[in-house]
């Protein structure tokens, strides 16, 4: 059979290209004034899960949560082979920080229903924080086997695995059902099937919602292809005061706009008495030293 296997995933703004315009006033972060990409390390866990279905079977359903244009990390991820895709999309969520996100992906996660894995990237470059992996597993009360970077073994009952830790790693085990953060070094995160692009190029923005039994189809060769299901706080029976802003203790106190400017330019000649001299203007600033 395989295990059944979720992947979280989320879309997150490019940090290697934020503006001024980047952050809202009531702290939270202005993605509409920031390209889109699928998070880095999210990519390396559904590349772990995908290596695990083709060693051993099983199933992969993918979740994200944000606003409608999310469903574009989910298309990623039936471009890449995934057997379920759910967008969990409300503007109850909106503004939520790591403990209102994990609440709500552990109400999704809990109607999807029977699961031995559970990949997470270990953080997102949006905030940094690895929190909601841990935070998930919390609230499931299953096992967490954090920073992996290699799976050694998975059966049926369990799994395997290299952590980094400082200065080195250890191995770890544990019993289904158990959570799992994936570092950016663990693989090479396969691109997107040209076979599967074509297959699912129809899919548009819209989604469909539980009751919608209806297939996509591929109109060139009739290829049934499984839909993108959006769910709502009421579809994952989840609390509103526990979503969103209202479920966030964690809150923006104040912002302040940073603007670095140019300082004074100081040439060091190329010679070793300029060398030195830089060292030691270096070690007096306690630059260096």
């Amino acid at each position: 059979m395989g295990p059944n296997m979720i992947v979280t995933v989320k879309q997150v703004p490019d940090t290697h290209n934020v503006t001024g315009d980047a952050m809202k006033p009531d702290g939270t972060v202005n993605r509409g004034a920031l390209p889109a990409i699928f998070n880095p390390e999210d990519l390396n866990a559904l590349e772990e899960a995908l290596k695990v279905r083709e060693k051993s079977g099983g199933t992969i359903t993918v979740i994200t949560m944000g606003p409608p244009k999310a469903v574009e990390v989910l298309k990623e991820c039936l471009f890449r082979g995934v057997d379920e895709a759910i967008l969990i999309s409300d503007r109850k969520f909106a503004g939520a920080d790591t403990l209102a996100t994990s609440y709500a992906l552990k109400c999704a996660i809990e109607k999807v229903g029977n699961f031995d894995l559970i990949f997470c990237g270990r953080q997102a470059i949006d905030g940094d924080t690895a929190q909601v992996g841990p935070q998930i597993a919390e609230k499931l009360n299953i096992n967490q086997l954090t920073n992996i970077f290699e799976i050694l073994e998975s059966n049926e009952k369990s799994i395997t695995a290299k952590r980094s830790i400082d200065g080195g790693y250890e191995i770890v085990k544990s019993n289904f059902p158990v959570l799992l953060t994936v570092t950016g070094e663990a693989n090479e995160p396969r691109s997107p099937s040209a076979k599967l692009v074509m297959t699912y190029k129809n899919i548009d923005e819209k989604v469909c919602d539980d009751s919608y039994d209806s297939a996509y189809i591929e109109p060139s060769n009739n290829f049934s292809v499984k839909q993108i299901k959006q769910w709502d706080v009421e579809a994952i029976m989840a609390d509103p005061a526990l979503c969103g802003l209202s479920g966030s203790p964690t809150k923006v106190k104040k912002i302040e706009n940073v603007v670095l400017t140019a300082g004074d330019v100081k040439q060091v000649p190329n010679t070793q008495e300029g060398i030195d001299e830089l060292i030691q203007e270096l070690t007096r600033e306690h630059i260096i030293g």
